[in-house]
């Protein structure tokens, strides 16, 4: 893969803003329809892989998902779950296949729309530099900036903060206690990495759901596959748009894959409280909203069981018998304050998720809590459309399994108006 410098005043038919695997799979189908285009990074390609994941991280989603253009996974363990260094070097086995025009170390700081097209600040290792596209693909995530509660800053300077992202592992923190808070796909996991490692954890329940890993002899998320569900256009998904905005459920591909259990992890002595509410000094106060945390997480693990269960009766598929899963510990009432001295933390991990930020982007292209207003990406601003963000067009949106497809939808939109544009030119 080589790298591409930007000069001053170019002009690109089409820029992609992001070199993760969303916008080098739309740069992969450009380029094969030899459609001139550039892609910048601010950071390098397909950093965030190496960058913001914990040190144990293995994916949550079996190793037969992963799919991008021209490239999938073709190791031994299809229903097993790579590790981050893995997917690293998948992902730069996939980048060998091709050579995208990418600029790395080159941040785009402002986009604004122009009588023909785009005018796009670019800030790079020589200095600023503008450039003029026809069309922009924005590619740069859905949630870039970790959240972190306004409380943060009034809690006692003794006690180290950081957000997920900067986690790596247990030895990187002071000795004592830590508490997590968030019970997302990241913060259950956090727990339990620090919970093998040995290390007093406390986690701050939210309301996330939860799945089984394996039931009835397959992966879960492989019968839902096969039930259709990463595959359904977001307006036809069950629960419409609740349901895409709960947070992903929480299990965990480490080890070979297995469910994560806050109820065992208590049993086995972490301590749970509900939804953190504030915090001062040492102070802090939950909501008494952990038993129905727990409750609400089970539900769904039981209710996606169930779902399986039609499946499999409707198919009449030869499965191992069904099961539900029953609570082997429960709190007695909810706790709803805790003294971080008194508990010997000396650490909080904040997994509390991200959010938008395209302040950058000068275009009416967004709802009032800044989110892109698209279909498939595709924005009502002529060339302004975005790849790679959840549900963009089904669950699968933003993961391995659906980057390809969205991906390819943006393209042919982008290759048919360029072949247009140059049959106009040339009649």
């Amino acid at each position: 893969m080589s790298t591409t410098q930007v000069s001053p005043s170019t002009h690109v038919p089409v820029l992609v803003i992001g070199g993760g695997q969303a916008g080098l799979s739309v740069s992969h189908h450009l380029g094969r329809a030899g459609v001139d285009h550039l892609v910048v990074e601010k950071q390098t390609a397909v950093h965030a892989w190496s960058d913001t994941r914990w040190d144990s991280f293995t994916l949550v989603t079996p190793n037969w998902h992963c799919q991008l253009p021209g490239y999938h996974y073709e190791g031994p363990d299809p229903d097993g779950f790579m590790t981050r260094d893995q997917v690293v070097e998948w992902l730069h086995g996939w980048l060998d296949t091709f050579d995208p025009p990418l600029a790395e170390h080159t941040a785009a700081t402002r986009l604004r729309r122009t009588g023909t097209g785009f005018e796009v600040t670019l800030a790079g290792p020589v200095g600023e530099r503008t450039v003029t596209a026809d069309e922009v693909v924005i590619a740069t995530g859905g949630y870039p900036i970790p959240v972190m509660p306004s409380y943060a800053q009034f809690l006692d300077p003794r006690v180290a903060q950081l957000h997920s992202e900067q986690y790596r592992n247990p030895d990187q923190l002071a000795e004592g206690a830590v508490l997590v808070v968030g019970s997302g796909q990241s913060g259950a996991q956090i727990a339990e990495d620090l919970h093998l490692a040995g290390r007093r954890v406390h986690l701050a329940v939210g309301n996330a759901p939860r799945v089984a890993r394996f039931y009835r002899g397959r992966d879960c998320m492989t019968w839902l596959a096969d039930m259709g569900l990463y595959d359904t256009p977001a307006q036809q998904y069950p629960g419409g748009k609740a349901a895409q905005e709960k947070t992903n459920h929480y299990v965990t591909g480490r080890d070979g894959g297995r469910d994560v259990d806050l109820r065992r992890f208590a049993a086995e002595g972490m301590r749970l409280y509900g939804t953190l509410t504030a915090g001062e000094g040492t102070e802090l106060r939950f909501d008494p909203s952990l038993t129905e945390a727990l409750d609400s997480a089970d539900r769904v693990y039981n209710s996606i069981c169930a779902d399986i269960d039609r499946h499999i009766a409707a198919h009449g598929i030869d499965a191992p018998p069904a099961s539900r899963y029953e609570p082997v510990w429960a709190p007695g009432a909810d706790p709803t304050s805790l003294d971080l001295a008194a508990e010997g933390i000396t650490t909080i991990i904040w997994a509390i998720g991200y959010r938008p930020d395209y302040r950058w982007i000068e275009a009416s292209a967004f709802d009032g809590a800044g989110h892109p207003m698209q279909t498939r990406g595709v924005t009502e601003v002529p060339g302004l459309s975005f790849v790679g963000l959840p549900w963009m067009h089904t669950w699968g949106s933003g993961r391995f399994l659906g980057i390809d497809r969205d991906a390819r939808y943006l393209a042919e939109g982008i290759i048919a108006r360029r072949h247009t544009a140059r049959e106009e030119r040339a009649s």
